[in-house]
């Protein structure tokens, strides 16, 4: 006799149906963190599609187009900076503050998001999610699993990570919005102006994006120490990373217990930093359209601004399509190597460039194993940098290929601007926004590829790590 009880703990039948929605992301999550990461990502950039492109979102109350839409919020999600309309006017209020939570969003990390939405629907921090947070702190982790060792952060240290992201975020943008605040209202703006400008340009400074709320960018600024001093510290900041801020954050008095990933990170950075503000000052000292006019001492700031700028800040004092074509050049190095992993900085990464200058260093001294700071480097993360680098280059490749092809424009500023979006910088020389709609789309997809990331995106397309148990026999080619 069929009876109408309801059923019990081991029953479905009154299951609210959010549950199963829960059950269903959690499964995507077990198969493979890596799509679900890249599914989110894709899913933002849908809805700021739809959003940007509704006539609310610009200032004309008018449709924006399809590929407008659809390249703005490529941009903001994988903060890049790169625009094909004017960020200051073509949008209204509401579009600007689309903008700003854009960016702040993919800030974060396309792990480390995917993970935080995971924890909301799942209402739970489970191990799936940590190894998802973990492995934008260290991408070996998706390459080969969870790994042992300290260079980044633990999983146990994984909640206290999503904590730091959060707080280190917002705490930056604050300190750097309060430099900028009082710099923009001397210029004779309102103060309710003066308090959204500071606000949007401290989000695109610590998120290393680059727009410019400002008709002219910074021409106001160009000369305000002050004002590109706090601009230059929140793109320094946000270009470290967040596994870097959090161990600054526990232990910045102790350097001898940082770890390779940290030490790696500064030094590599720094180094970096200089070296691309020398070179500036030597190539750009006798152009009248960049440093040629300046003073000394104006000439070493400016050129310490822009090598912060083309690792992945996006803002400029100068008409870049003006630099001599070796300091394009430089600026498309700087830009393809980009920040510290795990940051809102785009490009290779610099622990990438550091672990092949060490590989390169063992081989030329005959070492057998890559070794600094007193540690040992395994050797499947110089195949993980190898493969990153590969990656890299052919997807700038590619896309300058498609690009040359489409717009027929000079091979150094379709290269420019191909490394910028792939490197998530925002540079341009003015080519990006003369892109027909077919360039607008191929530029749209090398953004998204830079910021998504190739080792993750690499590790979502391959359905499973098969394991091999058998070598075959081994032969040597020739190489060099």
């Amino acid at each position: 006799m069929r009876t109408n009880q309801p059923r019990g703990s081991f029953g479905r039948r009154n299951v609210p149906w959010y549950v199963g929605v829960r059950d269903s992301v959690d499964g995507l999550v077990r198969r493979s963190p890596s799509r679900f990461a890249i599914l989110v990502f894709t899913g933002l950039i849908l809805v700021f599609t739809l959003l940007f492109s509704l006539p609310i979102a610009s200032a004309a109350r008018t449709l924006t187009p399809l590929h407008d839409a659809l390249f703005t919020a490529v941009s903001v999600i994988c903060v890049t900076g790169l625009t094909t309309v004017d960020m200051a006017t073509h949008w209204s209020a509401f579009g600007n503050t689309l903008v700003v939570i854009g960016v702040n969003i993919g800030g974060v990390g396309v792990l480390t998001l995917a993970s935080l939405m995971g924890m909301v629907i799942s209402r739970r921090l489970g191990l799936r999610a940590k190894l998802m947070a973990a492995s934008d702190t260290n991408p070996s982790r998706i390459h080969a699993g969870p790994v042992n060792e300290g260079q980044t952060v633990r999983l146990g240290e994984v909640g206290n990570l999503l904590l730091t992201v959060a707080i280190s975020s917002l705490v930056i943008e604050l300190v750097v919005g309060a430099l900028l605040f009082p710099r923009i209202l001397a210029t004779g703006a309102a103060v309710g102006e003066a308090l959204w400008h500071s606000v949007y340009y401290a989000a695109m400074a610590f998120t290393n994006t680059g727009f410019n709320p400002n008709v002219g960018g910074l021409d106001a600024f160009a000369t305000d120490g002050w004002f590109l001093g706090a601009l230059m510290l929140g793109v320094f900041l946000g270009s470290l990373g967040f596994p870097v801020i959090y161990a600054l954050s526990r232990g910045w008095r102790t350097p001898r217990r940082w770890s390779v990933h940290v030490k790696l990170t500064l030094f590599t950075t720094i180094a970096l930093l200089i070296a691309g503000a020398i070179v500036y000052m030597l190539l750009e000292f006798d152009n009248p359209k960049t440093f040629g006019s300046l003073g000394a001492g104006d000439t070493i700031f400016q050129s310490m601004f822009l090598s912060v700028m083309a690792r992945s800040g996006g803002f400029a004092t100068i008409d870049i399509s003006e630099l001599h074509g070796s300091s394009l050049l430089v600026t498309d190095m700087l830009m393809f190597i980009g920040g510290g992993s795990a940051s809102t900085a785009g490009g290779i990464k610099v622990t990438t460039l550091a672990i092949l200058f060490l590989a390169a260093f063992a081989e030329a001294s005959g070492r057998t194993e890559m070794e600094v700071f007193g540690r040992r480097i395994p050797s499947d993360i110089l195949r993980l940098a190898v493969s990153v680098v590969l990656w890299g280059a052919t997807t700038v490749a590619v896309a300058s290929i498609l690009i040359l092809q489409i717009s027929k424009e000079p091979f150094a500023l379709v290269l420019f601007d191909v490394i910028s979006a792939f490197a998530t910088c925002g540079l341009s020389t003015g080519l990006t926004a003369d892109l027909p709609p077919a360039g607008v789309y191929v530029l749209a997809a090398t953004m998204f590829m830079g910021r998504v990331g190739t080792v993750t995106l690499a590790a979502a397309l391959a359905a499973s790590q098969s394991r091999q148990l058998f070598k075959r026999p081994e032969e040597r080619p020739i190489v060099g």
